[in-house]
């Protein structure tokens, strides 16, 4: 594909739903016959109109019906389809696990899931439509590569993959209206590969999603005051790229995983079920949601009670570091 910086621009307004289902799919639609984009009431709100418009016969709406959707989906990949499918991260993701586990898992359809509104852009919704448990739970199913778009060019990179790709997959998408932008001009996608978008010397900031521009911010922030950080972009969270990791934990004196999700069972706890098999491998610092909800409010009013602001990020890191050059 390619991009120029008037497309990242018109991208990271439309937010990583808008870009992936009004610019990308119907690119994918016009090149595929057998592609199929089903969605649970969420066709307006997810930008679609311009796909439904030109491939009626390439869109299905099932309703507010989200394990149905997915049933319908693996049945349409039995006979040949190039399956996607979407509805609310937290209702793909919780609702509708057993039957990704029964049909996507278990045998294998080829059925892209995306999880839109992941992690806390649903904000003033409430926890009925947050996602901060989805990696965990997809994670654990055998078979399913599991993706998180760091901005709106990665999400269309990642699907435009998986377009091309058999199998199942998961393809979580945070961000929403005016995402902010990681990638100023067009980059190599390397799926299963981490991207070092920093590079420093003392500590490794792992990130994903919407985390990665918080924690490039931590890093401008840290700089200021002598702590030299990595910034890596982990969009790929299964298969984790052991390799990469390996080569992070040797070269760092502390290891931070920041992810807009429970600390428990998401990108941190695959980063950490690595490091366990390692030996003398450097203190890791869990950023996220400290297995907790809070209220709802504002996107930024919950990050900054779960402490994932760019100022957060950077004290937290600030006094884990400091424990550590005190011993």
């Amino acid at each position: 594909m390619s991009v120029t910086s008037k497309d990242i621009r018109i991208w990271s307004r439309l937010g990583q739903r808008g870009s992936v289902f009004g610019v990308k799919m119907p690119e994918i639609a016009e090149n595929k016959n057998n592609l199929k984009l089903l969605t649970a009431d969420l066709a307006v709100l997810s930008g679609m109109e311009r796909y439904m418009t030109s491939y009626p016969d390439k869109f299905l709406n099932v309703g507010i019906a989200e394990q149905n959707m997915i049933g319908i989906a693996a049945g349409l990949a039995m006979e040949g389809d190039c399956v996607f499918a979407t509805t609310y991260a937290s209702f793909i993701a919780v609702r509708s696990l057993e039957h990704i586990r029964q049909h996507l898992s278990y045998l294998g359809c080829d059925v892209k899931i995306i999880g839109s509104s992941a992690g806390v852009v649903a904000a003033k919704s409430g926890v009925s439509h947050w996602a901060t448990e989805d990696l965990a739970f997809i994670r654990a199913l055998p078979g399913i590569t599991v993706f998180s778009p760091a901005d709106s060019l990665e999400a269309m990179k990642i699907v435009d993959y998986a377009s091309k790709t058999k199998g199942p997959m998961y393809i979580r998408l945070s961000g929403g209206l005016n995402c902010p932008i990681v990638y100023k001009e067009d980059y190599e996608f390397i799926p299963g590969k981490l991207k070092e978008l920093k590079k420093g010397n003392d500590i490794a900031i792992i990130a994903t999603g919407l985390m990665v521009n918080e924690s490039l911010r931590a890093e401008k922030l840290l700089a200021e005051s002598g702590i030299s950080c990595s910034v890596i972009n982990a969009h790929t969270i299964k298969p984790i790229d052991k390799e990469g990791l390996e080569d992070i934990f040797k070269k760092h004196k502390m290891i931070v995983t920041v992810e807009e999700h429970n600390v428990i069972g998401g990108m941190g706890s695959a980063v950490a079920e690595v490091k366990a098999t390692l030996n003398n491998t450097p203190k890791q610092v869990f950023i996220g949601f400290q297995d907790t909800y809070t209220a709802a409010g504002s996107q930024k009013f919950v990050w900054e009670r779960a402490g994932l602001t760019g100022e957060l990020i950077a004290k937290r890191i600030t006094d884990e570091w400091s424990k550590i050059n005190d011993r």
